[in-house]
């Protein structure tokens, strides 16, 4: 639904996004109306001639009393908050200012497909007084995060109060996969487990571009984690695979665990680094979407001493789409040189999104979901540099894709000039086949870029929800890289049925990589190599590749059908790669009630983790 408030526009400054049927000033009350519930916006905000983002975007001002946005976000959450396999999406903005008070602090939960970000250039712009919390889903077997996906915090400061909440006191973001905190600056505690309810157990998380002060971070239960270009007062313990690149203040190498530290890779500095592009008002008012520049070497947030390098973009160069457009309207919109804000929703695909052109950058809020219903990739990238994917949820349609998204063309990374100077990227993109409904894809993401950058991806064949079985969720590989120079932070690939993750491409480097075999392979016969190999390689680096750097890689096994099924490794590298080119590896037999495991961990190196030694890493410090 878009409002005309043609009388609005008339009285302020126009900022219309081209190719949209109107300006809508009105976006908020359209939101609330949503929830059941009334607010007017500001006369700022209404200057601003803010855009139309759709119903399912919440745009708040701080001019608004406190009671009526926490009544708003309160709403939002108790729809989302056991809503893991539903339609709906939000995003939850803050214009720049501060909310809430000492005495009327703001805190609330964030549910499942919710991104709560700040509108300002930069994190201190948006201060919120409270906290912004995700805690245990509990149910008859107890209180556990290992679920708790799809949601996102960034570019804001929090300056933790919430004395009253108890146990509770805190900031709580007991997160799991594709729950990624960036550009935030938070002044308090924080945990990143939910320790009021026990297990506890979480399944891992990354941050990005992050400040913490006024204390550890406490990481608990949390099995892995990934911190990157970030600050840190303190880090508390961990459990398997903890991983820090270019993060002031990081713990040093530990690993593995020993009774004093651990278990910690450290990586000193970040080898090459983009932050995510971000939306947000300037001084006068205008909507625009920063695209941060390439940092080598690089250490510590990215706005800790001075402004983000980069460079803005006008909102007036975005169409802006919305759930139900078609994928000709947005190849159009791509063919005239525009880019695209995707707002809130899904989106049935019925042809590939087609990206031609260097430079352009495609933006989700709140999760939008792209579903291509007859077969195709959802987005072709073609284009052989400067591309930025960002804040999407792709998931495989009924009629298997041979590729959820392609990034550049297969043997057109030979030219890697451009892509070296401005690299294409990926920033929190998940994969998803199956857990909502049925759907099978070959391969999720395919790079052919060289100097390509992946910052935070999930590929997952789901292992629970619905449409969900060996037959019935038919994924091969999670990742191909076929380009040289590609450098991934963050990169958690779970439970496809063959090579999980597939590295061609020379000159690789991987900094923190979290695998869990395919629970459900039917027999050991099911799951064998065409060779007699047992089971698949949860990474393999091909044969032809001379170089290639890899740090805090883990891959856990749980074969749940009741018979013993084996891999014969969980990583397979060449052996005439340079001595430590991989550190600090591991593999985990997850649950004594299992059986079968991983004999090896890289190559015939490491031991075997097994029902002999259930819930107990199985470590390889360096290799070769």
């Amino acid at each position: 639904m878009r409002t005309s408030i043609s009388a609005v526009r008339s009285a302020c400054r126009p900022r219309i996004v081209r190719n949209q049927a109107t300006g809508s000033a009105s976006l908020s009350r359209l939101a609330f109306a949503t929830l059941g519930l009334t607010l007017t916006l500001s006369t700022e905000v209404l200057a601003a001639a803010t855009p139309d983002l759709g119903p399912n975007v919440l745009l708040f001002t701080p001019d608004m009393p406190v009671s009526q946005i926490q009544a708003a976000v309160d709403a939002v959450a108790q729809q989302q908050l056991g809503n893991q396999f539903g339609t709906q999406r939000y995003a939850l903005l803050f214009a720049p200012g501060t909310y809430g008070t000492a005495a009327a602090p703001l805190n609330f939960q964030v549910g499942y497909y919710t991104a709560v970000a700040g509108l300002g250039q930069n994190p201190g712009d948006v201060i919120i007084n409270g906290s912004v919390n995700v805690y245990n889903q509990c149910d008859a077997t107890g209180c556990v995060a290992l679920n708790n996906f799809w949601r996102s915090l960034g570019n804001l400061t929090i300056n933790v109060n919430n004395s009253s909440f108890g146990c509770h006191t805190g900031e709580f973001w007991a997160v799991s996969q594709a729950a990624p905190m960036r550009r935030v600056q938070v002044n308090g505690s924080t945990t990143l487990m939910d320790y009021c309810s026990g297990p506890s157990f979480a399944s891992g998380g990354f941050i990005a571009d992050s400040q913490f002060s006024g204390g550890k971070v406490i990481n608990g239960s949390q099995q892995q984690w990934m911190v990157r270009n970030s600050a840190l007062d303190g880090w508390t313990n961990g459990v398997w695979n903890q991983v820090f690149s270019g993060v002031i203040g990081a713990p040093a190498n530990c690993f593995p665990q020993t009774t004093s530290c651990g278990p910690y890779t450290t990586v000193a500095r970040s080898p090459v680094t983009r932050e995510a592009p971000y939306l947000y008002i300037d001084a006068s008012g205008s909507w625009q979407v920063f695209v941060p520049g390439v940092q080598t070497n690089s250490l510590g947030a990215s706005w800790s001493t001075a402004a983000t390098a980069g460079s803005s973009i006008p909102l007036s160069d975005f169409h802006i789409a919305y759930p139900g457009d078609s994928a000709d309207a947005l190849n159009d919109a791509l063919d005239a040189g525009q880019h695209l804000l995707l707002t809130p929703g899904i989106y049935h695909l019925a042809h590939s999104l087609e990206v031609a052109r260097r430079g352009t950058v495609v933006l989700g809020l709140g999760f939008p979901t792209l579903i291509p219903d007859r077969g195709t990739p959802a987005i072709d990238v073609s284009a052989d540099a400067g591309v930025a994917l960002a804040g999407l949820l792709v998931e495989a349609g009924p009629r298997t894709s041979p590729v959820l998204v392609r990034l550049g063309e297969q043997g057109s990374a030979a030219d890697a000039s451009p892509a070296a100077s401005d690299p294409s990227a990926l920033f929190d993109v998940f994969f998803r086949t199956g857990g909502a409904q049925a759907g099978s894809a070959t391969i999720s993401l395919a790079v052919n870029s060289n100097y390509a950058i992946l910052d935070d991806v999930w590929a997952w064949r789901a292992d629970h929800g619905n449409g969900v079985g060996w037959t019935a969720n038919r994924a091969d590989t999670g990742l191909i890289v076929n380009g040289d120079d590609v450098t991934a932070y963050g990169l958690f690939v779970e439970h496809y049925q063959k090579v999980e993750a597939l590295w061609n491409g020379n000159r690789g480097t991987v900094i923190f990589f979290q695998n869990e075999m395919p629970y459900d392979p039917p027999s050991q016969a099911a799951w064998t190599q065409p060779d007699g190999t047992l089971g698949y390689p949860a990474l393999k680096v091909a044969d032809t590749v001379t170089r290639f750097s890899g740090f805090g890689l883990g891959s856990y096994s749980f074969f749940n059908q009741g018979v013993p099924v084996f891999a014969s490794t969980a990583f397979e590298v060449p052996t005439k790669l340079p001595a430590g080119s991989l550190q600090d590896l591991l593999t985990i037999f997850l649950n004594a009630n299992a059986a079968g495991g991983i004999q090896n961990v890289v190559n015939t190196v490491g031991g075997s983790s097994t029902v002999a030694n259930p819930d107990t890493p199985v470590t390889v410090n360096s290799y070769p």
